[in-house]
């Protein structure tokens, strides 16, 4: 597979707000970020900085030796609307390799890495190789299409193959941002209230035996 060209995105050399949109980091819950195959528990929470944190190359995430497969699931506090996805890489060095292949779930919690592989994703992802990496700013990649990244309160990340042609390596990842916009609406359960007269089997209501899940204000 060719390398991806360089179009479709936009560099960002500092400001942390654009006309893509703010980064989400205050949003997200960090305490119930989960990553399956970090080498080091919590890397995948520790990769999510600060936007004027994110050339820092350490710490970082990486998957073991010889399996480039992330899986990366971030919850946020309230409904919020996905524009960009920034994920930054070192490149290349001594036993790990920039991630190639990323595919993104939105609202898809507890995934493991069998149904990723073969669930379709919301969005699949080329990031450009290590050589394209910026030194002054890190590569946003717009989020298409927008319809399936808005108002959600969950994406994982599942990054399928990284750059290392021979299949060695694992995957190094130091940075991941996202921009977007916030809602201040968060998803709270919502009773099923039923008439006082009759039984509920006379009444059946679609999803009224599990409840249902609403979106209001905070």
């Amino acid at each position: 597979m060719d390398p991806p060209e360089c179009s479709g995105h936009s560099h960002d050399h500092g400001d942390h707000t654009d006309d893509l949109g703010l980064s989400l980091r205050p949003q997200m819950d960090l305490d119930r970020v989960q990553c399956l195959n970090e080498e080091v528990a919590n890397a995948g929470r520790s990769i999510l900085k600060l936007h004027e944190e994110r050339l820092s190359t350490r710490p970082s995430l990486t998957s073991p030796e010889d399996d480039p497969e992330l899986l990366l699931t971030i919850p946020f506090t309230e409904a919020v609307s996905c524009q960009t996805i920034s994920i930054h890489s070192l490149g290349n060095t001594a036993g790990v390799a920039a991630p190639r292949i990323v595919k993104l779930f939105a609202e898809r919690e507890n995934l493991d890495f069998d149904t990723a592989r073969e669930l379709e994703p919301s969005m699949t992802l080329e990031l450009l190789p290590p050589h394209h990496m910026p030194e002054l700013g890190t590569i946003d990649y717009p989020l298409r299409p927008a319809g399936r990244f808005q108002n959600i309160s969950t994406l994982t990340i599942f990054v399928e193959s990284n750059y290392d042609d021979n299949g060695e390596a694992g995957t190094e990842i130091t940075y991941v941002g996202i921009k977007g916009k916030g809602t201040k609406m968060k998803r709270k359960a919502v009773d099923c209230v039923y008439e006082s007269q009759g039984m509920p089997k006379d009444h059946k209501v679609p999803g009224g035996e599990f409840g249902n899940t609403d979106v209001v204000p905070e």
